[in-house]
């Protein structure tokens, strides 16, 4: 409440990208005010219930819900982002050298579609600046996923030199990593998604994970995930997924933003760039349905795509997700969402007679 009746009124007079800056700061200053972390989560924090927690990937996950990249690109308030009721977060997308991104204005709200376009184009300050920021968190609440891509500059040909060089310098600092090659605002970056040169990339990457994690010493080996895009006829997405499993990867997101523009009313409908919200809920979640059919439901999923509501959510985990994600639904509710969220997951697997929420993925299919 509110938020929605003291926050978003302000943040929603600002320009998008600036409210952004404001609230990324905000929540990195609080952390390190004495109590200011507590705070955070005695107002909307999600304490840990047996029936959420899920293990997966090798890590353990207070809550089913997650916050997408894209939010927190350079690692700047993990501590603050891990106080108000998530159960893991993606920061990211990074890239081996910083980058200002595309020409502003490139964030827009589409408020009457309750959507984002973004064109930012992996704004962000570099794989070394995360690492010495992630180095530096003193105690971690909830684990931190890094969201991998390639500089605008790099051509698809040595892409995956650029991949390799973020899990070099950032393995010993994520819990686990996303290769994203589905973001539309880099030139030609989908096109790694397709064919032999998804094949390749994954392998270089899978190498070099080998690699990092034999000099880290460490027993367990990190997971590796891939971020996929919406916008696939079903051909290509059997095709990719295909290549996914082959490939050995740990496990997929989807989706990323949509070029799609389909049934939109807003006036900022015709900008370029990634649409994220409401629009994308129902095409996320059919994709999830057809990763989890094509492979038996034995590549982990975590969805992500217009979820504002539990049910949203569920349906997401019914048709395959293990655990999902928001972004838009934080910028239109607030950090309250995790609470609602949480509370209504928990009445819906009441309702359908399940005792954990890992009974419930993929339920649809059986």
């Amino acid at each position: 409440m509110l938020y929605r009746h003291l926050g978003k009124p302000i943040f929603f007079k600002m320009d998008p990208e600036k409210a952004h800056h404001l609230v990324i700061g905000g929540l990195n200053k609080a952390a390190f005010v004495p109590g200011g972390s507590a705070a955070m989560r005695l107002m909307y924090g999600v304490p840990e219930t047996a029936d959420m927690a899920v293990d997966l990937f090798g890590v353990h996950f207070p809550t089913p819900v997650g916050l997408a990249a894209g939010l927190d690109k350079n690692a700047e308030a993990v501590g603050g982002f891990s106080s108000i009721g998530f159960g893991f977060m993606e920061v990211g997308t990074v890239t081996p050298v910083g980058q200002p991104g595309n020409d502003s204005p490139r964030l827009f709200r589409l408020i009457p579609d309750e959507a984002l376009i973004n064109r930012m184009g992996f704004n962000n300050e570099g794989a070394e600046a995360m690492a010495d920021r992630l180095k530096g968190l003193k105690q971690r609440r909830i684990p931190v996923a890094v969201n991998i891509g390639r500089n605008k500059s790099t051509p698809n040909e040595t892409a995956h030199e650029d991949y390799r060089k973020c899990i070099r310098t950032l393995y010993p600092y994520g819990d686990f990593f996303v290769v994203n090659i589905s973001s539309p605002n880099t030139p030609d970056l989908r096109s790694l998604q397709h064919g032999s040169e998804l094949s390749k990339l994954l392998s270089e990457v899978k190498e070099e994970m080998a690699v990092q994690h034999s000099k880290s010493g460490k027993a367990k080996a990190k997971s590796l995930l891939v971020k996929i895009a919406p916008d696939v006829s079903d051909s290509e997405l059997e095709f990719m997924v295909h290549t996914l499993s082959e490939a050995g990867v740990d496990g997929v997101i989807a989706t990323n933003t949509t070029l799609s523009r389909e049934g939109l009313t807003s006036d900022k409908a015709g900008e370029t760039g990634g649409l994220s919200g409401k629009p994308l809920r129902d095409r996320s979640t059919e994709i999830i349905r057809s990763i989890y059919r094509q492979t038996g439901g034995k590549l982990p999923i975590i969805g992500s795509g217009g979820i504002f509501s539990s049910q949203d959510a569920y349906d997401k985990i019914r048709a395959g997700a293990s655990l999902v994600e928001i972004y838009t639904a934080l910028i239109y509710e607030g950090p309250e969402v995790n609470r609602r969220l949480h509370a209504g997951l928990r009445q819906l697997l009441r309702r359908d007679g399940f005792s954990h929420i890992l009974e419930a993925v993929g339920a649809d299919h059986h």
